[in-house]
């Protein structure tokens, strides 16, 4: 995308405007050779971030970089107390769920942040998948077992008399 921004006591000035805009307010600009007052514009995505990272602030600044204004997006790692809070946050979310218990062999895995199973789940069986047979985590097993075919109409299973309950 074509973009511009206008440099006032040179730093750049409000937003970056789109081309052909740009053109339409500034008519006697010529974009190939702009003078001191503008400068191209190159939008930078916002980053994805690190299980552990966060933004220093939602919105980036305008910062010129070899000769063309972009965005610039800063992140910086959690602190120990903000990695500890996530962690925490994920285990409470976790503890909280229905019927949590059935899962209490599972851990939190600090490299995702994410709590996974003492044994990794079993590649799907599309056969099995077919019939409506569904693989769940047996808490009272400690393994992953096969669930009867579930019935029609609105259901939960019960993970504990590992069955499906009309809801």
């Amino acid at each position: 995308m074509e973009l511009y921004i206008r440099i006032k006591d040179g730093q750049p000035f409000e937003h970056p405007i789109i081309g052909d805009n740009f053109r339409q307010a500034f008519p006697d600009v010529d974009v190939n050779n702009l003078p001191a007052e503008f400068a191209r514009f190159e939008r930078i995505e916002r980053p994805v971030l690190g299980v552990y990272e966060v933004m220093e602030s939602e919105a980036p600044t305008y910062e010129l970089i070899d000769g063309v204004y972009k965005d610039v997006w800063r992140t910086r790692a959690m602190t120990l107390e903000e990695k500890t809070a996530k962690q925490q946050a994920v285990i409470t979310a976790f503890n909280s769920c229905e019927q949590a218990s059935n899962w209490s062999a599972w851990n939190l895995d600090e490299a995702t942040c994410v709590m996974v199973p003492p044994i990794s789940r079993p590649e799907p069986d599309q056969a099995k998948l077919n019939e409506g047979i569904r693989t769940f985590w047996c808490g009272a097993e400690n393994n992953w077992k096969d669930s009867p075919v579930r019935p029609e109409g609105e259901n939960k299973f019960d993970f504990i008399a590992w069955e499906w309950v009309a809801v």
